[in-house]
């Protein structure tokens, strides 16, 4: 299977469109920026043009597909050219549809008897949202003890300033934001100051911080 979302860049942007002739500038400012992979959530009519988009035109580019709740949309956004898909949150259908896919997912995830049932399934990897909402980086730090097989990518709250506490815990592989996209910055198509938000963002330390209890 093709490399996880988890081990391509410390952040993953989390991407949503309104007009599709963004996608392509925005995904290689991004990954100009360090951050090659890309959730396009399909929170908007043009979500899927614009996975076909970038999947097409930005070959350096790893494009995914998020807020995956159906599974319709697991097909429909593999055949567009997602590479990876992310979901809110799972049941057995939907896992059964991302498994057969052929390409990575994340099935997201907010207690421990979720990441529980996902581990006697087989799948490790996970998304944890609504982040902050469900407890941070303390909940985190305690699902690390008796579930160290679990690896995350956190999103929902997160931002430059508390992403390295995040990344610092050991069954962290990468975050998931928005900080990089600020609204003015699309609105002017700016993609000079969204690649440099994206590299700053690549470059978040790692440094193993003290978990939070």
């Amino acid at each position: 299977m093709a490399t996880s979302p988890l081990d391509l860049a410390p952040v993953l942007p989390v991407v949503v469109l309104h007009d599709a002739s963004d996608a392509v500038p925005l995904a290689r400012a991004l990954v100009a920026g360090g951050l090659p992979a890309i959730e396009v959530t399909l929170r908007t009519p043009v979500a899927l043009d614009a996975i076909r988009a970038i999947a097409g035109e930005v070959p350096d580019a790893v494009v995914g597909a998020g807020t995956v709740i159906a599974p319709q949309q697991v097909k429909e956004s593999v055949a567009a050219g997602a590479r990876f898909l992310v979901s809110p949150g799972w049941t057995d259908v939907l896992l059964q549809a991302m498994r057969e896919s052929g390409v990575p997912f994340l099935p997201g995830v907010s207690t421990a008897s979720e990441v529980v049932a996902l581990l006697e399934r087989g799948v490790t990897e996970m998304k944890f949202f609504p982040a902050e909402a469900a407890g941070g980086t303390a909940y985190l730090a305690s699902l690390a003890g008796p579930l160290p097989q679990a690896r995350f990518c956190p999103t929902g709250g997160i931002g430059a300033a508390n992403a390295p506490e995040y990344l610092a815990l050991p069954n962290v592989g990468c975050v998931g934001g928005t900080w990089m996209l600020p609204a003015d910055a699309l609105a002017a198509r700016d993609w000079d100051r969204v690649e440099r938000l994206a590299r700053e963002a690549s470059e978040l330390s790692r440094l193993r911080l003290r978990p939070q209890v």
